[in-house]
């Protein structure tokens, strides 16, 4: 005989359901780790930035406070742009009811749970890779000493073959230093052969510098770059660099990609920093190679303002100086598609802004509180159209006081200089164009 319910008994039965429900207890394989293959793993796990990996239960178990703590703080994951400006694909911020989900689990027990509830793992690239590389180019070898001066060890640049014979269009690109404990940066330029090339040769500059390893404001900007800029890409030089949170350049969620011509050579810029133990580093560039050529291709911008002491230089103890700004005009239409900042330890706060030619102004990205650990790249969740004429103008400031945690020296000068306690403001940004469209062309 079938059963008949009262709307008072459904009623009553569907709070029970929802009671149990809640009081369910919160568990690593149902709850926590779908969160951390999101979110998380892309960093922690063995090989990449992060110190611990998130792979496993009993990799996770022993963070789980800390865990609780700086996801309720919001300092992960790592992600500074002010929601008010723009929407981000690669934005990895927790919603509310994750972070809640791992403080629960965090209080009351970090249980485990039933195996049979967890995920399948992601199928994550091996050897520290975020890309399945199908082209792979040797990078020069570095040795690194385990102290110097002041552990100074100036930028040096090396020009390698790079082994590519046809023409080829690559969709990404990653960086994978050796040795990421003493690797400060490395950043990527494409240059076309000559019969005077040599190869496997470190150039660097020794300069001069007061007791504290600063640069001379005398000679700040002496050999800067030591590469001439006509040596380099019309856009400004770097394709691609390995620093603090920021190792992939990926083009394929555009539709793009880059042409590496036949022959190419790749100059590699190196910044080293000791930790104290002798080392050499053997970075590796990884490249994803399209099938057929992508209908647009990727352009990378390298952009600064000047490294002029008599223009750059933050007075001591001052807590918001503004850097003169860096302007770029696009001469042809585009499609901007990706930012990122970069300061030293000084570095407070950066904008981009458009300004349209019939003078309308928008602000792409703004990173309200800068983070030297964590140098990011903001990739736009949806190209933004950028007619001919537009200016880009972008704007920060440097806090040189005490009440920066990370400033080395609020009492002196800071100039601009390559190493961390020295200051850079060097906006980088990336467009898309129809792959006929010469990159040279794009702005001025």
């Amino acid at each position: 005989m079938p059963h008949r319910f009262s709307l008072a008994t459904i009623g009553s039965l569907s709070m029970v359901v929802a009671a149990g429900a809640a009081s369910s207890p919160v568990t690593f394989n149902k709850d926590v780790l779908p969160i951390l293959q999101e979110h998380c793993q892309s960093c922690h796990r063995p090989g990449q930035i992060a110190p611990m990996s998130f792979l496993t239960y009993e990799d996770a178990r022993p963070w789980a406070k800390a865990m609780k703590v700086v996801v309720v703080t919001k300092k992960m994951p790592p992600w500074f742009a002010d929601p008010k400006f723009g929407h981000f694909a690669n934005d990895p911020t927790l919603q509310q009811n994750d972070i809640e989900t791992i403080a629960n689990w965090a209080d009351n027990g970090a249980m485990e749970g039933d195996a049979k509830d967890a995920p399948k793992s992601v199928n994550w690239p091996r050897g520290g890779w975020e890309i399945e590389p199908d082209l792979i180019v040797k990078g020069p070898e570095t040795a690194v000493p385990a102290h110097t001066k002041n552990d100074v060890v100036e930028w040096s640049y090396v020009t390698v073959p790079s082994g590519i014979t046809e023409d080829t269009w690559v969709t990404s690109m990653q960086i994978l230093p050796s040795e990421p404990s003493v690797t400060h940066h490395i950043c990527v330029s494409f240059r076309e052969h000559t019969p005077d090339m040599k190869y496997n040769e470190h150039v660097w500059v020794d300069r001069p510098r007061d007791e504290s390893g600063s640069t001379l404001p005398s000679a700040v900007g002496f050999n800067a770059r030591i590469i001439p800029k006509s040596a380099l890409s019309g856009s400004g030089g770097m394709e691609g660099c390995y620093v603090p949170g920021r190792v992939t350049q990926d083009y394929r969620i555009y539709g793009a990609g880059k042409l590496i011509k036949a022959g190419t050579d790749i100059l590699f810029q190196l910044h080293y920093t000791p930790n104290g133990k002798a080392i050499t580093d053997r970075p590796l560039v990884g490249f994803t190679v399209a099938k057929v050529p992508p209908q647009r291709q990727y352009v990378s911008f390298t952009t600064a303002t000047p490294a002029d002491p008599k223009v750059f230089a933050i007075p001591a103890n001052d807590g918001n100086w503004e850097s003169p700004a860096v302007e770029r005009t696009f001469t042809e239409d585009v499609e901007l598609v990706w930012m990122s900042p970069h300061m030293h330890l000084c570095g407070k706060d950066m904008t981009f802004r458009l300004v349209y030619p019939d003078s309308g102004t928008e602000t792409v990205l703004s990173v309200p509180r800068y983070d030297f650990n964590w140098q990011l790249g903001y990739d736009l969740a949806k190209p933004l159209k950028v007619p001919k004429g537009t200016k880009l103008i972008v704007t920060a400031h440097f806090d040189n006081s005490i009440n920066n945690r990370f400033n080395p020296d609020p009492n002196r000068t800071v100039y601009w200089g390559d190493m961390s306690w020295e200051e850079m403001m060097v906006p980088f940004f990336a467009v898309v164009v129809d792959r006929s469209v010469d990159p040279d062309s794009l702005t001025k």
